[in-house]
């Protein structure tokens, strides 16, 4: 279903597949404290140079997932990916991280995601994309109900983040209730 690794272009940011000219930005991505408490990513020591490299050299060999490197005007900014597919239910997964404070706040995540459901909604029959995001992540919740994603649970207690329990809220938009930006 994601064979095809496009290029989306919006005025805020382009996508592109990722490949191994983005490994220092994903570096920068999984150095980040703020980044990896966001993600719930426990592994504090970020990613080794060689294991980013393999990652992403490899993502434009699969069909069952779509990754694409954030640019912006000062370069790599983060990733999004759509991933998990499940085809027999038309549904999949929607993982977003920008490289952190230098990223934050400046319409990227929002663009970027806008432009994967427009893609993903135009040429795949995905019905239904969803996420997670902990119950702390304000901004992000915002950014997922601005762009049509709607709350449909709450996975209690599903990160342990420094001796603190913090919940998951789960998110989906469906195809007909996308509406994209005329």
């Amino acid at each position: 279903m994601f064979a095809n690794k496009p290029t989306l272009a919006g005025d805020r940011v382009t996508l592109v597949p990722v490949g191994p000219e983005h490994v220092e930005g994903l570096i920068e991505l999984c150095d980040d404290p703020e980044v990896a408490k966001l993600t719930g990513s426990h592994t504090h020591n970020g990613i080794a140079p060689k294991a980013a490299l393999e990652w992403y050299s490899t993502r434009g060999g699969h069909e069952d997932r779509l990754d694409l490197a954030i640019m912006a005007a000062d370069g790599y900014v983060g990733e999004i990916v759509l991933n998990e597919l499940d085809k027999d239910n038309l549904s999949c997964n929607l993982r977003i991280a920008l490289v952190g404070a230098r990223a934050f706040g400046k319409g990227y995540g929002t663009e970027a995601i806008r432009l994967v459901l427009g893609h993903a909604f135009a040429t795949t029959p995905l019905h239904r994309i969803e996420l997670g995001v902990y119950d702390f992540n304000d901004r992000a919740k915002h950014v997922y109900e601005k762009v049509g994603f709607v709350r449909e649970g709450v996975l209690r207690d599903a990160l342990l983040w420094e001796g603190q329990w913090y919940d998951s809220v789960t998110m989906s938009v469906l195809r007909t209730e996308w509406k994209p930006l005329s």
